[in-house]
């Protein structure tokens, strides 16, 4: 595959913004880094430990980040608050963020409903799982902190060991293999799955279109052997309105070489070109260079 030239002098730095410990975005930088320095080692990506989607929005309007992993949630707030801003633009989705509540296997909890009042674990503020959480239960006609006992954590580490010490009732996390999931799925205790049923998903697209259908695919949790239908968003890479086109094209470039590589690990899985595509509004929201490398290789016209 061949590089634009400007890129074959010197490395390309790479300032990325992505979450702290215990949710999705940081296992999911870490092996986006390891796999792209497989491929191109031109590309030097620093990741930039932060508060999570909310403050790498922010970061990357003033920025002071060059990419950002932000949620579907946050980036349609980012939009709605401000529209005469340069856009962020999108590099890749990450994956699918699928959104539900996790209990323990032995608890007496199996609907949405039967939660109301009781001491929940939110994610921590300002993160995209967090702003998701809000509008599903918005969708439902239902106030986080007024219905439930909220619990918001400084860490994602801490949400599923409340839940497993009985502290705490369910636990709210989106993303393929949620890491506070895959804790408590792997105990012996063993964990059950909450989603919101047909008609609640009826009632919170209604009111929130931008929420799509999602599923979880059978068996992505230990014990969890039907797939669970609910609603979330695709989750992003994006990029500074400024971001060098030279930049966006060689990380498209390196991605898609991934991609068709054969060395996509679980984390990176859908991380592709076509689910990009998919997920966004139009190919204007697309990074220049990016679209510039998808017209290229024929994915655009």
């Amino acid at each position: 595959m061949i590089f634009p030239a400007v890129s074959r002098a010197r490395a390309l730095s790479i300032r990325l913004g992505t979450s702290i410990e215990g949710g999705g975005y940081l296992p999911y930088s870490a092996a986006l880094v390891d796999t792209l320095k497989s491929v191109d080692p031109i590309l030097e990506i620093s990741p930039l430990q932060t508060r999570g989607s909310n403050e790498n929005a922010r970061l990357l309007q003033a920025g002071d980040i060059d990419m950002g992993l932000v949620s579907g949630e946050v980036l349609y707030e980012w939009r709605a608050a401000n529209p005469g801003a340069p856009p962020l633009k999108v590099v890749s989705v990450i994956y699918s963020a699928p959104g539900l509540f996790c209990v323990r296997a032995d608890s007496r909890y199996h609907s949405i409903s039967e939660l109301e009042g009781r001491p929940v674990v939110w994610s921590p503020r300002g993160t995209g799982s967090a702003v998701q959480a809000h509008y599903v239960m918005d969708g439902m006609g239902l106030d986080m902190d007024r219905d439930f006992e909220a619990i918001y954590p400084d860490s994602f580490i801490e949400g599923p060991y409340l839940v497993l010490g009985a502290r705490a009732a369910a636990l709210w996390g989106s993303g393929r293999r949620w890491p506070g999931f895959v804790e408590m799925a792997s105990r012996p205790i063993g964990a059950r799955f909450i989603a919101p049923d047909a008609a609640e998903i009826g009632r919170i697209r209604a009111k929130y279109s931008f929420l799509a259908p999602l599923t979880v695919p059978a068996s992505l949790y230990p014990g969890q052997y039907d797939p669970i239908a609910t609603v979330g968003t695709w989750s992003f890479i994006l990029a500074r309105a400024d971001l060098e086109d030279a930049v966006g094209h060689r990380m498209a470039a390196s991605l898609y070489k991934v991609e068709h590589a054969a060395v996509l690990t679980r984390q990176l899985a859908q991380t592709t070109a076509r689910n990009t595509l998919a997920a966004i509004r139009s190919v204007d929201d697309l990074q220049p260079g990016v679209l510039r490398y998808y017209r290229e290789i024929g994915l655009v016209r």
